[in-house]
């Protein structure tokens, strides 16, 4: 058995992660730091890396493995962007729910977000130019003041930019007349909310998507286990918050069970989309078990020898 690089356990320590977590990294995450770190070597400009994986895939804490495996093993600067940081602040989705549709004011789907300022951001990183990175707090469904965003003055090698939807593509029209949930029965009964969608990604989406110059796909076993593992993150954010002193629940926006379940309905459609079209183009593919450990990893895209 491998022994982890002490920054290796160091960071399950950080994050109270598992120590089987070790012998992921080692297995599965440093061999894809290392393509990465081979795909920016190829490149005269910094490199952008979309990564994608449905709510509670553990794309957040990859990102952050990766970041810290490119600077201790290659020496490669590395900027993380969330497509969950340049949500629309609350009072614009109130805006867009008062004259949309009113499952807008739920953040997560296209539409939802500030894909100018996205898009700013990722060309100010590609072109190595100073930028500050906007932070959302779920805890009050917000972005925070921009006080608290992250501030970047040195020019960067590779841009992880993770999200549930990053790299979507929009579905044919005929696919949005049959809904998937109770959700679309009942809230979205004309189809005006599933068009507004569709129609943001394939506008806009695309362009900021464009940017993309490899996509690694952290693809869940099935949409079920998608709801298992986001009612998980909530209950640790509960407990984390709760332990740090904050007990009004409500206030904060945190989601009971059955909150969660229609919170996740507002993802299903373009979740599921992507479970079966995405795999085949995308450049890595990190396929997860029930379990939530590594199966297997693919790269559709390096020819066979």
């Amino acid at each position: 058995m491998i022994t982890p690089s002490h920054w290796i356990t160091s960071f399950i320590e950080e994050k109270s992660l598992p120590s089987s977590y070790a012998e992921l990294v080692v297995e599965h995450y440093l061999p894809l730091t290392a393509k990465i770190a081979q795909w920016s070597q190829c490149s005269k400009t910094p490199i952008i890396i979309g990564i994608n994986g449905a709510q509670g895939t553990g794309k957040s804490t990859l990102s952050e493995i990766l970041e810290l495996s490119l600077q201790h093993k290659y020496g490669l600067k590395t900027a993380i962007l969330s497509i969950d940081d340049i949500y629309l602040t609350r009072a614009e989705r109130d805006q867009l729910a008062r004259d949309v549709h009113p499952l807008l004011r739920t953040r997560g789907v296209p539409g939802t977000h500030d894909v100018a300022l996205g898009t700013n951001i990722l060309l100010n990183l590609k072109n190595k130019t100073p930028c500050s990175i906007p932070v959302f707090d779920k805890a009050i469904d917000d972005r925070a003041p921009e006080s608290e965003w992250i501030h970047l003055d040195k020019p960067t090698d590779i841009i992880l930019f993770e999200g549930w939807c990053v790299g979507a593509r929009p579905q044919e029209d005929s696919a949005l007349a049959h809904p998937i949930n109770r959700l679309e029965v009942c809230d979205d009964d004309d189809m005006s909310w599933r068009y507004y969608v569709n129609d943001a990604l394939r506008d806009v989406y695309q362009d900021l998507f464009g940017l993309i110059d490899r996509l690694v796909m952290l693809k869940a076993p099935n949409f079920e286990c998608v709801h298992t593992w986001r009612s998980k993150q909530e209950e640790k954010l509960t407990t984390r918050l709760t332990e740090q002193g904050h007990h009004d629940h409500t206030a904060l926006h945190l989601m009971s069970p059955e909150q969660i379940e229609g919170f996740i309905m507002h993802y299903e459609r373009l979740t599921r989309w992507m479970f079966s079209e995405m795999p085949d183009r995308a450049d890595g593919v990190i396929h997860l078990n029930p379990d939530h450990q590594v199966d297997r990893v693919c790269w559709p895209q390096t020819p066979s020898v």
